[in-house]
């Protein structure tokens, strides 16, 4: 069974003990995070479409580790000005584990 949910602005295909790294979320590491935004579910015998999200249908996860991201660089030059500025950052970033996808009810009984 697999998963398309969106978080932190993004979709990401997901199956149970997977990992994933997403935008920092509030949380210590260690605590479970439900995303609720479920766009597709698939199973052996089929698929759910949501429109645009899966009723009922949730994912669990648990705060692995919160991290950082490489360092992005950047340098601005306006020629002729004496105009030179430089300017970095780091995304704060959050890894998370799937523990477990529940597909919720359907009104046809899969």
């Amino acid at each position: 069974m697999y998963a398309i949910v969106r978080t932190s602005g993004r979709q990401f295909r997901v199956s149970k003990d997977d990992t994933i790294t997403v935008d920092r979320l509030r949380g210590e590491v260690g605590d479970k995070v439900e995303l609720a935004e479920v766009l597709l579910i698939g199973t052996g015998k089929g698929h759910k479409v949501g429109t645009p999200f899966v009723a009922g249908a949730k994912v669990q996860s648990e705060i692995v580790r919160h991290t950082l991201a490489p360092k992005i660089r950047g340098f601005t030059f306006k020629p002729k000005k004496r105009v030179r500025r430089r300017w970095g950052h780091r995304q704060q970033l959050t890894e998370l584990k799937i523990t477990n996808i529940s597909a919720g009810k359907s009104s046809d009984g899969t």
